[in-house]
């Protein structure tokens, strides 16, 4: 975490969390969510307009993924100076890219080791990893797949509506912020 992420917490240390406003799809980009993307639906329902406008600019991208943690409930956030904003995730809370040798990087860029493969029902392929759970990004599930053949990893079969219970983390915050609750 930044160091003046920390002075802002210090200073000011009763600021209300914030729901709703950024999401991070299965691909690992950020979204913005106003008022009127909020309104058109869920993050991860798929409805015109829900995800809200991607983020581009760099600078703001690499602030998001150092501010990037999980609270003690699974829920995921970035932590904007003195305020939590709670992230809506389209799939896991990390989406991970795969090279050709087997290296495997999140999508904040911080290498990760696999300690273990899954694959759901519907082909998408997981990996558990020293930083967490995440599902492989769409490009790279041909490396995979290579490194499964050569024998590297051995894909494990799970259930993807019990991924979220299984891992300990919530995919949305905002409908999941009940005591206790994890994601649906």
């Amino acid at each position: 975490m930044d160091d003046i992420v920390r002075q802002a917490m210090a200073k000011w240390p009763n600021v209300p969390d914030c729901y709703g406003w950024l999401g991070l799809d299965a691909r690992g980009n950020w979204y913005m969510r106003d008022d009127r993307a909020q309104a058109a639906g869920a993050f991860d329902s798929g409805a015109p307009g829900a995800k809200g406008s991607l983020l581009k600019h760099e600078k703001l991208i690499e602030f998001i993924q150092r501010n990037y943690a999980a609270d003690a409930r699974g829920r995921w956030y970035f932590q904007n100076g003195p305020q939590r904003v709670y992230v809506e995730l389209e799939a896991t809370p990390w989406i991970w890219r795969v090279e050709a040798d087997g290296t495997v990087r999140a999508h904040t860029g911080q290498p990760a080791t696999v300690q273990r493969c899954e694959l759901d029902e519907g082909g998408r392929v997981y990996l558990q990893t020293d930083l967490g759970f995440g599902l492989v990004h769409t490009q790279d599930v041909g490396r995979v797949a290579e490194l499964v053949e050569a024998g590297r990893w051995a894909p494990q079969d799970v259930a993807g509506t019990e991924l979220p219970r299984r891992h300990g983390y919530v995919r949305s915050p905002q409908r999941d912020s009940g005591p206790g609750a994890l994601a649906r």
